[in-house]
This record gives structure tokens, C-alpha cells and sequence, in this order.
């Protein structure tokens, strides 16, 4: 047992050296950090705090006064690409967190004991991952209603197919290993060989699934929010891309010129860190 959990200590540190000797992963890593700060102090309301304040003429352009121009309402682009920065990444942990713990739970359970429970759950999730997607989410949020508690259950309860995949496979390969058979030995417990044993061994996939998530769930919020059943009464990327549609004809490109930019890069990011995570964490790839 110490020299299983000695192999899963040398894991992480070699994930670790490996990320911070990769100067992109890193430059990812600095991004996400700081679009993290800036939802922050965005939604404790130390910035941006009043986004919706008229701050000079209607579709003034970008200028040194006005860093990314006016829009219709004269109000900043800048302070609603910031505020709608908050709601993208609250979007992201959320439903990030949602996804882990209902793939990870039901994952787990169906590759532990096999047999009908296994039965039972793969046909559920069989099931949820043969409808659309995008229309699962929008189905989901016409039934909640419009809003960021749409937002989130809609991609919440549609996302975790994948993981729940990969963790029960995962547990079907642990769960006759001979540290398993050792903790039942010494009387261990369902419980304990589940969350004690068996899934800090897998949980590097949790935390590659989770980066990937995260950036899924943000391009996700901007095609809901763009067909107007997402987030209502403060910006976000979508509103803000969908609100663009007419001000491109008359000239008027920065208002979707943020919005796009800002999604843009921290997607990249998250892409490149995901892919560095899986690199680094996962034992197959390990020193390819």
C-alpha cells in the first residue's frame, strides 16, 4: 500500500515539473489565472461595478478614452467584456463541479459492482448520450426558464456522459488489482476501496476532464446566451456577440470584436492546458 501511494506522490510531482517546464502550458496557466482573478473581483464588485453606466455617446469607437468603443447605450464594451468575463467562468466551475460529481459518482458505482447496477446505469447514460446535446441543453433551459440557474443545470446535468464513460472503465481495470484485494484483506469497506483507494488512482482523468469541461461549458453559455435563453439582466459573451448581429451593418465590429476575443483566448487556453494535463498526468503517455 505505502508503495502504491509512494508511485501516486512521483506521479503528480513529475505532472507538475512537466507543466512548469512547458513555457505555453504556463503562459495558459498565467491566463486562466488571471480571467480567475478578474471574475473574482468582478462579482465581489471591487470592478465593474457599474458596467451599465452611459459613459458617452452611443457606438462611440474604440479610442484612448474609450478602450474597446461604446454601445448603443453608451455604455463601455470594455466593463461588459470584464463583467461578462464573471459570468463565463462561473459558468465553467460549476458546471465543472456538477460534472465531476455526477460522472464521477455514477461512474464509480456502475464499475465497482458490475452486474445490474451496471446494467441499469449504463442504459441511463446510454440513453442521455444518444439525444442531441444542444437540444438536451435547450430543452433543459425552455423547462427551468430563461437565466444563469438555467445555465447551469442545463450543462450541468448534460455533461457528465463522458466522464461517467471513462471513470467506469477505469474502475472496472482497478477494482481486482492486488492493492484492492489487499484492502479488502484488512476489511475495508465498499466505500473505502471506492474513494480511498481505487479513485485516487484514476483521478488524474477527473482533473483532465475538468480543464476540458471548463472550456466546453463557456463556448456552451455563449450559444445559449445567443439564442436568449441564457443569462438575462447582465452581460455576457453571448448577448453581447448577439446584440452585434445589427451594428455589424452599420460599421460597429468592436462590440463583436471583444466578446470574441475575450472567449477566444481563455478557450485556447484551457485547450492547451488540457492537453498538457493529459500529457502529464496520464501513466500511458508518460515518458513518450
Amino acid at each position: 500500500m505505502a508503495t502504491n501511494e509512494q508511485e501516486s506522490k512521483s506521479l503528480w510531482h513529475h505532472a507538475w515539473d512537466s507543466l512548469m517546464s512547458d513555457r505555453t502550458t504556463v503562459i495558459a496557466m498565467s491566463i486562466v489565472l488571471i480571467y480567475s482573478v478578474v471574475a473574482l473581483l468582478s462579482s465581489t464588485g471591487l470592478i465593474v461595478s457599474d458596467w451599465s453606466k452611459e459613459v458617452g455617446p452611443s457606438y462611440a469607437p474604440p479610442s484612448s478614452e474609450f478602450l474597446f468603443g461604446l454601445d448603443i447605450f453608451g455604455r463601455s464594451v470594455f466593463a461588459k467584456t470584464v463583467k461578462a468575463t464573471e459570468i463565463a467562468m462561473s459558468v465553467g466551475l460549476v458546471t465543472g463541479i456538477l460534472t465531476v460529481l455526477i460522472g464521477v459518482t455514477l461512474g464509480s458505482i456502475a464499475g465497482y459492482y458490475g452486474g445490474k447496477v451496471d446494467e441499469v446505469l449504463v442504459w441511463f447514460y446510454t440513453t442521455v448520450s444518444s439525444i442531441p446535446g444542444i437540444m438536451l441543453l435547450i430543452s433543459i433551459a425552455f423547462i427551468v426558464g430563461k437565466g444563469l440557474l438555467a445555465v447551469y443545470l442545463s450543462l450541468g446535468l448534460t455533461s457528465w456522459t463522458g466522464l461517467f464513460r471513462l471513470i467506469r472503465g477505469e474502475f472496472i481495470r482497478h477494482k481486482d488489482r492486488e492493492y484492492v484485494q489487499a484492502a479488502t484483506a484488512i476489511g475495508g469497506g465498499d466505500f473505502r476501496k471506492i474513494f480511498k483507494h481505487i479513485l485516487p488512482n484514476v483521478f488524474h482523468i477527473v482533473i483532465i476532464n475538468f480543464s476540458l469541461q471548463f472550456q466546453f461549458a463557456i463556448k456552451s453559455e455563449v450559444i445559449l446566451s445567443y439564442l436568449g435563453l441564457g443569462v438575462q439582466g447582465v452581460p455576457s459573451w453571448g448577448t453581447m456577440i448577439n446584440d452585434a448581429k445589427l451594428e455589424l451593418a452599420r460599421g460597429n465590429w468592436w462590440q463583436l470584436a471583444a466578446a470574441t476575443a475575450a472567449m477566444m483566448v481563455v478557450v485556447l487556453a484551457f485547450n492547451i492546458l488540457g492537453d498538457s494535463l493529459r500529457d502529464a498526468l496520464d501513466p500511458k503517455l508518460k515518458g513518450k
